[in-house]
């Protein structure tokens, strides 16, 4: 399944794993008994493309070999094209079109069937002003975690999930982080944020984060915000969608009463639900629609920066573009400076400025975002693009 060093995480538990690496542990128990049929409910998610590339050839190779079927559920067009031979497109619980996978993807009948392929993320990022300020600067910041034990307590190994990284994000930018599962990205994102802990420095609007007492950093905290991957998983069910958006307010003591029902009813608007639905639970919307709380919950807070980690993995094709559109429109609006984690390739060209490329907790390549996917200087970056699915 592509996970390194397999020996070594064989007695790892889940929560030690990436997102990428359990994706990739679900699919090797689902193969491991050569079964005749294999229900894929979204195999592929979590990966970035060069393992989704591995894991689809390695699916190929053992439905020639044991003459497996495969039933393939994604939301993940480039993957259906890849794979399918037949493609059912479903609506509200019907299938509105089926058909040959050629058939289908040349001549689409149906219009939801147009409007998914018309899907993508498009376009590119506003011009950034030249004489943008400095928000954002890491300088040789290094996170790796100790494993088992020797005498005196001394750790056997280290996880270098983080090693020497040095980046810099202007005001009003958008930077895309791009790797493989378990390259550090998201352990990078959180050590900017102080909710990891690290070495070296980070300095956030001037100010030297990593010098500071926690409690300095919490007075910090509305400043820069984070929206994760799974917006299933992020959301208390024992919280109505109004308790859940006001957290942040409620800790930085911010707003009350009558204030704090116009700033929630305010942010939902901004991102497209209705004030009214604040009484509402999670389990009674969609998962773009949970998304979009997410999003709400982390701009309440009217933040400077955003950090998005994987904000669109677990939705389908035309949610993803609905998302797009509104964090584009947000940054507009609100002046947002964004920190996008992700292994779509398509939404990095789309709303980034630049991208950083990483690989085994480092950083192996960054610059403009056109610069890169145009004349990559590095074989990992090269071997990246040209992973990705189309």
């Amino acid at each position: 399944m592509g996970i390194p060093d397999p020996a070594s995480r064989l007695n790892s538990f889940p929560h030690q794993l990436s997102g990428g690496q359990r994706q990739r542990v679900m699919i090797a128990m689902a193969l491991a008994n050569d079964p005749e049929l294999l229900i894929a409910d979204e195999p592929t998610t979590a990966l970035d493309v060069t393992i989704q590339a591995q894991v689809l050839k390695l699916l190929k190779d053992l439905q020639q070999r044991l003459g497996m079927a495969i039933l393939l559920i994604s939301h993940d067009l480039g993957v259906v094209r890849h794979m399918a031979d037949e493609v059912c497109v479903m609506r509200e619980g019907n299938i509105v079109e089926h058909g040959p996978r050629n058939r289908i993807f040349a001549d689409p009948q149906h219009p939801y069937t147009k409007t998914l392929l018309a899907s993508s993320p498009s376009g590119r990022p506003d011009p950034l002003d030249a004489r943008a300020e400095i928000l954002v600067q890491a300088r040789d910041v290094t996170v790796w975690f100790p494993q088992g034990k020797r005498f005196f307590g001394r750790p056997k190994s280290f996880i270098k999930a983080v090693t020497d990284a040095d980046l810099t994000i202007r005001r009003g930018e958008s930077l895309g982080v791009v790797g493989e599962s378990g390259s550090g990205k998201t352990t990078l994102g959180l050590a900017l944020l102080r909710l990891q802990q690290s070495r070296g420095e980070v300095v956030f609007d001037g100010q030297v984060l990593s010098a500071m007492r926690e409690r300095q950093v919490r007075d910090l905290r509305r400043n820069f915000q984070i929206v994760f991957q799974d917006p299933f998983g992020s959301l208390s069910p024992r919280m109505t969608v109004g308790q859940i958006v006001a957290e942040g307010l409620d800790a930085h003591r911010l707003a009350l009463g009558v204030e704090r029902e116009g700033r929630i009813a305010e942010i939902l608007e901004a991102v497209d639900l209705d004030p009214a639905s604040m009484h509402r639970y999670p389990h009674e919307f969609s998962g773009g629609q949970r998304q979009r709380i997410s999003i709400a919950r982390a701009l309440v807070l009217r933040p400077k920066f955003v950090v998005l980690d994987e904000h669109t993995s677990a939705l389908d094709r035309t949610v993803q573009f609905q998302i797009v559109e509104l964090l584009r429109d947000l940054r507009a609006r609100f002046g947002l400076t964004y920190m996008f984690i992700t292994h779509d390739l398509s939404l990095v060209r789309a709303l980034c400025h630049r991208v950083l490329i990483m690989k085994d907790g480092r950083i192996v390549e960054q610059g403009e975002t056109a610069a890169i996917f145009d004349h990559p200087a590095e074989a990992y970056t090269q071997a990246l693009l040209s992973a990705a699915l189309e």
